[in-house]
């Protein structure tokens, strides 16, 4: 008895055996692939993205925070222009420019059901506080409320009467003899250049939005004057505003920027916004809105987290993005410390940037300027 209870027992242990081998197999088989945040698989999501958020893609912490919802997002940089009109959009599962008036049109185009707008930055121009003095004593720019605005109006009136730095009275902090401009981009290819043309237009227009190809022709010619008196311009918004950064006010006295990029220099706390540069914003201005449209469910999940995740939402507003929570704006503006005081906290004076259609017309009429 005591020998069939031995050989029992010894069957039931290799069959013991036997089991948790398989389980560990399959165990093991079940964990191959699988991500820190639990993911069994790891879906990979491909986008094109205004340049201006390559360097959010590109941030591990991103990275970290897509694979917790087992996605790993790579992008490629393109002008929102060009992401409307050349760029093949069959290899991606989301467009992400950086103007509503783009991601409407490509809307359109590609019959989205819906579209997110996770992130906007209000357009500002980065200066020096020298330039900010001679600029209100010539009455072209005050506080409003707790910032500084420069009234466009004015500022125009300086350019079509081809005023100079050395003419503005009691201008002994910049005396150079060229003329009253805004640093831009090249409107042939950027987007900030067209939301300052949104602006720009919208004042030439009698303080509404250009709507007809009247209003078209009658701006258009003071709007060429803007860019072409400027010389050589960059194609990307970071070229003027790496000027500002390394030359100071010699070479670049007031560059037009996203809010964005100021603010995401403030928050690197490395030294690159010295203590005699500012910010101040044109009266009126206009949101560039960040506008994410599903090509594939996969991109509709990418807007979807861009929208509402916290972790997310959190991360943008560290590069300077205004995001659906105020507060994660404010946070990183107390946490940057007094040099952010000239960031408006609530802006009043926005207006609307005109349709990409009107856009196109008014961007394509001035770069028809360059070659007259």
């Amino acid at each position: 008895m005591r020998r069939w209870l031995g050989i029992a027992l010894a069957v039931v242990l290799v069959v013991g055996v036997a089991v948790v081998a398989v389980l560990g197999r399959n165990r093991g088989n079940d964990d191959r692939g699988t991500t820190a945040g639990g993911c069994r698989s790891t879906t990979t999501v491909r986008g094109v993205v205004g340049s201006e958020k390559s360097a959010f893609f590109a941030d591990q912490r991103v990275k970290d925070a897509f694979a917790t919802h087992c996605l790993d997002v790579q992008v490629d940089p393109a002008g929102s222009r060009e992401i409307a009109t050349t760029v093949n959009l069959d290899q991606y599962a989301f467009a992400f420019p950086s103007s509503a008036p783009a991601g409407e049109k490509i809307q359109r185009l590609r019959k989205a059901g819906r579209v997110y707008t996770p992130f906007t930055s209000p357009m500002a121009i980065a200066t020096f506080t020298p330039i900010v003095e001679v600029l209100t004593r010539a009455g072209v720019v005050h506080k409003s409320g707790s910032y500084t605005v420069l009234d466009m109006e004015k500022y125009l009136d300086l350019v079509a009467k081809n005023t100079r730095w050395n003419a503005l009275p009691g201008n002994t902090a910049y005396a150079a003899r060229k003329s009253v401009l805004i640093s831009t981009t090249d409107p042939r290819s950027s987007n900030s250049a067209a939301m300052y043309t949104s602006i720009a237009s919208y004042v030439l227009n009698g303080n509404d939005v250009v709507q007809n190809a009247a209003q078209e022709r009658n701006v258009v010619p003071t709007m060429a004057k803007l860019f072409l008196n400027q010389g050589y311009t960059d194609s990307s918004s970071e070229g003027p505003f790496e000027d500002y950064l390394a030359t100071g006010m010699s070479k670049t006295p007031m560059v037009m920027v996203y809010e964005a990029q100021y603010v995401d220099r403030l928050n690197r706390k490395d030294g690159s916004i010295r203590p005699d540069m500012t910010l101040i914003y044109p009266s009126p201005t206009v949101l560039s809105k960040h506008t994410l449209v599903p090509l594939r469910p996969t991109g509709n999940q990418v807007g979807q987290l861009l929208t509402s995740d916290p972790t997310l939402t959190g991360l943008a507003a560290t590069f300077g993005f205004r995001t659906a929570t105020p507060k994660a704006f404010d946070t990183v503006l107390t946490k940057a410390g007094p040099p952010a005081a000239p960031v408006a906290r609530d802006l009043v004076d926005v207006v609307d940037p005109p349709t990409y259609e009107t856009l196109e017309r008014l961007l394509t009429a001035i770069a028809g300027a360059y070659d007259r």
